[in-house]
Order: C-alpha cells, then structure tokens, then sequence
C-alpha cells in the first residue's frame, strides 16, 4: 500500500513537471494576418534621394516612422534595405552611394528603436532600375531606397 502511494505521488511530480513545460506558441492565424498586413506595409514605402544626396527627405521621415512602428510592434519581422542610383556615375561610385542611401534609412531606423538585428543593407547601385532612360524622370525614380521583408 505504501509502495501504491509513492508510485502515485511520483506519478503526480511527473505528470505535473510535464504540465509545466509550454510548447512553443505558433502565431494564431490572426496573429499570423497582423504579420502579413504590417510587412506588407513595411515593404511598400518607398524613400526618394536628390542626386548625388543619402540624406532622408523631411518628406520621407513619416514613411520610416511608420516603418519604425511597424518593427517594433512585430519584431520577427526582418528588413533588407536596398539602396539604388541613377544610372549616371561609375559602378564603384554608385555602388558606394546606394550603400550609403540603405545605410542613413538603417540608422534612422535604429534611432526610432528598431532592433538592429532586424535589419541589414545591400547597394545594388545602378544595377537595378525601376525605370529604364536617360531623363531627370527615369534618374529620379532610381534613386530610392526599397524595403523588402526577408523573415516574418
């Protein structure tokens, strides 16, 4: 009878520590949509830079704080930073101005709180142009800073 009680209790220990252990919690698929909707959002403001300029725009400060926003409240979500020229220059020039360009929106970012772990840059330079011609038209909707979700 007694060997009974002890087997009994150290069925409960177990059962109990068993209990206690939480599995991994998956996104609910509410959870799940807020993630989609808000790296949707992340990834579709798109920053304009002036010729041979990285500094952020006033106008563009709201895009990165709703960005910033966005990061914060969702921090599995991970960014590249692309940063982007104009055709105009060498390749070695505009490599080096489309890192800058990813570099200044990575450290405004930092400063609004986002975790820098969820961000990183890349330059592409002139290689990637959204709009292909040799006009202040096409110049200057290439140098942008695009914002792509790498992780959710």
């Amino acid at each position: 009878m007694k060997s009974l009680k002890i087997l009994a209790l150290l069925f409960m220990v177990v059962f109990a520590a068993a209990c206690s252990k939480t599995a991994p919690v998956a996104p609910t698929e509410q959870g799940q949509a807020a993630i989609d909707v808000a790296a949707q959002q992340i990834s579709d403001g798109i920053i304009y830079f002036d010729f041979d300029k990285y500094d952020i725009k006033d106008e563009y400060r709201e895009v990165l704080n709703q960005k910033a926003a966005l990061m914060r409240e969702f921090p599995s979500i991970r960014v590249r930073i692309e940063g982007h020229t104009d055709e105009r220059g060498t390749q070695e020039y505009n490599l080096a101005l489309g890192e800058r360009r990813a570099k200044a929106a990575y450290e405004f970012l930092v400063l609004l709180g986002v975790n820098p772990n969820q961000l990183e840059i890349i330059s592409y330079g002139k290689e990637k142009p959204v709009v292909e011609g040799s006009n202040e038209q096409a110049w200057s909707a290439n140098r942008r800073d695009n914002f792509r979700v790498i992780a959710r």
